[in-house]
């Protein structure tokens, strides 16, 4: 069974690559049919630029699986929680009555290294009275306005949503699928 599964890698490989290269393709038409208004003319400019960014993103940011229904339901998640880190914020500036105890926590990160956790951590400090200190490479530092309040359900639930949006199983670390296959 092994050798059928390594058999079928390289094949996966070239078809991620490909719809990457697509997906990309795609992605900057678009930014570049806004940014000009969608005026014909300019696609004069435009094919050479969009393919060259294209390039340029392959080789800069390789490829990496994502699923574009954790892409949809991470946009209201992502929404939500800008809106209430940004509310938070205000409300503690208009009332600094409000009894702060700050403080770093420690998250164990299950995200792999990479795009996947780097998006993680920038999304991290976008939850309410929290910013990303320091990332390690097992964990990320945290700096909560409050240490009384539990941030690490809320830094879970950012890394399972930033999972779903890039395809990834975290598991239990120990003995998952991806750790199998290897």
């Amino acid at each position: 069974m092994r050798p059928e599964s390594d058999k079928g890698r390289p094949r996966d490989l070239v078809i991620s690559h490909f719809w990457s290269g697509w997906t990309r393709v795609a992605a900057f038409a678009l930014v570049w049919w806004i940014l000009t208004g969608g005026a014909v003319a300019s696609w004069l400019v435009g094919v050479p630029a969009v393919l060259v960014a294209t390039l340029v993103s392959m080789v800069l940011v390789p490829a990496f699986p994502w699923s574009p229904i954790g892409v949809v339901c991470f946009l209201p998640f992502f929404a939500w929680h800008s809106l209430r880190g940004g509310v938070d914020v205000a409300w503690r500036a208009f009332h600094p009555q409000i009894p702060i105890t700050p403080g770093l926590v420690e998250y164990p990160l299950r995200l792999s290294p990479g795009l996947p956790r780097v998006f993680m951590v920038n999304t991290a400090s976008l939850l309410p009275g929290t910013l990303s200190a320091e990332l390690g490479a097992e964990s990320l530092i945290v700096h909560v306005l409050d240490t009384q309040k539990s941030v690490l359900s809320e830094l879970m639930m950012v890394e399972q949503a930033v999972a779903r949006m890039f395809a990834i199983s975290l598991g239990n670390g120990e003995g998952d699928e991806s750790d199998e296959a290897n």
